[in-house]
């Protein structure tokens, strides 16, 4: 038997922060893709601690449901499923680069495949630009549009900002839109100067995190001046500084996701590469990212 698990972050605070992390196992348990498939949460439940012991399977993938590689990735997760022999030089990462490795469980015994977060594998550049698609209504959204690819930005943590420029770049080379831009909410450049880094009359708004919260739902609609009040809504798209800004809402959120937490599991060796295909047909997703 094997196992998938996937592991976000949650939230006491925001009711509907674990909601894509439902929906996606949902996704894949529906194509039949492992015996078992659980959710775990930081800050909720079932919790990183314990989620290993509801799993019956000696065999369990585990995928992080989080945009970069950094100390929840590196430490948190590791620690709370106690991951014998677990070292973060084990991936081999730039930053961007994480794959897999494979240790043992020490109160259960299990086979864990610890993969990389979903945010810096290469699929991420597919979701990103269907959630242009979603977003704009048009399959072929590109020609005459920039695309704005949004991350947080720390200062505390550079594989944030890597992650974000990384998926940017990966989508620049494709040729697709007219113009790629990686912006920021807590470093340059600014996602509040969003119309001063496109020439194009419309740009794609897509920011790279798991879940809508506060920063998608309120801080960044407000500082690109889609509203003056997040409460009172805001149109799509919305005319700013002369130009229409599409704003899509949290990358998450797109039911392609679930694509990429099956090709993490297939990179540590699941076999699942008919699940991915399934999935990849009922979401409507194909190769989009010039590879």
């Amino acid at each position: 038997m094997q196992a998938l698990v996937i592991a976000a972050h949650g939230s006491h605070l925001n009711a509907g922060s674990s909601q894509p992390t439902f929906d996606h196992a949902d996704t894949i348990r529906a194509v039949g893709a492992f015996d078992e498939v659980r959710e775990s949460f930081w800050k909720e439940e079932p919790s990183f601690r314990e989620v290993l012991r509801t799993v019956d399977a000696d065999e369990v993938y585990v995928v992080p449901l989080f945009i970069s590689e950094g100390y929840f990735t590196e430490q948190v997760i590791p620690r709370e499923l106690r991951l014998d022999g677990w070292d973060p030089e084990d991936w081999d990462s730039d930053g961007t680069s994480a794959t897999h490795t494979t240790l043992t469980a020490s109160d259960t015994d299990q086979t864990v495949h610890y993969c990389g977060p979903v945010g810096t594998h290469d699929s991420m550049s597919d979701v990103i630009v269907q959630r242009a698609e979603s977003v704009t209504g048009d399959t072929d959204v590109g020609d005459g549009f920039g695309l704005a690819v949004v991350g947080h930005g720390t200062e505390r943590n550079e594989n944030s900002a890597k992650a974000i420029e990384y998926h940017a770049d990966r989508i620049r080379e494709s040729g697709r839109f007219d113009e790629v831009q990686a912006l920021f909410m807590d470093e340059d450049p600014e996602v509040d100067d969003v119309t001063d880094f496109f020439e194009s009359d419309d740009i794609v708004v897509v920011p790279l995190f798991v879940a809508d919260g506060f920063h998608t739902q309120e801080d960044i609609p407000e500082d690109m001046g889609l509203t003056d009040d997040y409460r009172t809504g805001w149109e799509t798209p919305a005319e700013v500084d002369g130009h229409r800004i599409w704003y899509s809402g949290a990358v998450g959120t797109e039911p392609l996701m679930a694509d990429v937490v099956l090709e993490r599991a297939a990179d540590a060796g699941a076999d699942v590469d008919a699940a991915i295909d399934e999935v990849r047909s009922t979401t409507g997703g194909s190769p989009a990212s010039g590879d």
